[in-house]
């Protein structure tokens, strides 16, 4: 992964990046490097924002009372007061539309006991809309250093004390920078992107529409530094941990590294409509085999499955009354 160094950080020296507002690293103010000139300033971007999710997308002219593709809301235009990153890489949809409402019916038709039982035949189909949402894919450099309990070496105890330090490399984890998409869905729809097939320009459905970053490098800084550590401890546990059994795994991570590159990654938002009511699905553009959404719940099958449960309370009551 490749990123457009500029200048080094005052404090520490870690590269910044053109648009970087802080220290990826330290955190220390880039204002100071970009009135200079070292770091060249990003024009203020408009884009229509919605006012119940939170989410931004390209502005265009063209669009007339913009709805939010994610929760169907009215948009607003607005000017931001600071830079927006934008995506350096595009994956292209790979999942047809029609595919996409393929998924939605197969979701539809799974057998779950709380769902109605009509699910699939009363549903309708309210929109589809291709999207794609920000992600910050990054690389980092990390000393880590950990300690745990494990079996090994425990002798007559039944625990001994393990600690240590390790340099560590991470290669393409992506956080997310989407205020549209849920952290869970973020992160289930992460796992199943080819990464590999990046493109410089958009390639999808021509009504496709880009979420903007809501996140800068900077901001992400502590999501970056959660996901390595969550990365850092299981590499620990599988790789210097000795033993076969371990408890009270602890790990601090120090970056010494990071580069970032700014993805847009395609999924389908869809909505549908039961009973009066807009339920929302998301198909993954590439894995149309990733299906995230929610669903009604049937409040007969809730009301028989608590009737029951009370029916044998009474029985229990009853039988240990005597």
């Amino acid at each position: 992964m490749t990123a457009v160094t500029v200048v080094g950080c005052e404090r520490c020296g870690s590269a910044l990046e053109v648009g970087d507002l802080r220290c990826p690293i330290c955190g220390l103010a880039a204002d100071a490097l970009r009135t200079s000139g070292l770091v060249p300033a990003k024009e203020q971007a408009k884009v229509v924002r919605c006012d119940t999710c939170g989410a931004s997308l390209e502005y265009s002219a063209e669009v007339k009372a913009p709805r939010c593709a994610f929760c169907a809301s009215v948009m607003h235009v607005e000017t931001t007061a600071d830079p927006l990153e934008q995506a350096e890489v595009f994956l292209p949809f790979t999942v047809e539309p029609t595919v996409a409402r393929e998924a939605l019916g197969r979701f539809l038709s799974e057998k779950r006991f709380f769902r109605p039982s009509n699910l699939a035949t009363a549903a309708a189909l309210e929109s589809l809309r291709p999207m794609w949402w920000p992600a910050w894919g990054f690389s980092a450099g990390a000393r880590v250093s950990w300690a745990a309990d494990s079996d090994a070496g425990s002798g007559r105890s039944a625990w001994a004390p393990h600690a240590g330090q390790a340099d560590m490399m991470f290669e393409n984890i992506l956080v997310s920078a989407s205020r549209g998409l849920t952290e869970r869905e973020c992160e289930r729809l992460a796992d199943a992107y080819a990464l590999e097939s990046q493109e410089r320009a958009p390639r999808g459905p021509e009504d496709a529409q880009v979420e903007r970053f809501d996140v800068t490098r900077s901001g992400a800084r502590r999501q970056i530094l959660a996901a390595v550590e969550a990365e850092a401890r299981e590499q620990v546990e599988r790789e210097h941990i000795p033993g076969k059994r371990r408890r009270n795994v602890h790990v601090a991570v120090m970056l010494s590294s990071l580069e970032t590159k700014r993805y847009a990654l395609p999924a389908y938002v869809l909505a549908y409509r039961y009973r009066d009511k807009l339920y929302r699905v998301v198909v993954h553009g590439q894995d149309a085999g990733v299906v995230l959404g929610d669903a009604p719940v049937s409040m007969a099958k809730v009301v028989l499955v608590v009737g029951a449960v009370l029916l044998v309370l009474v029985a229990l009551v009853l039988l240990f009354a005597r």
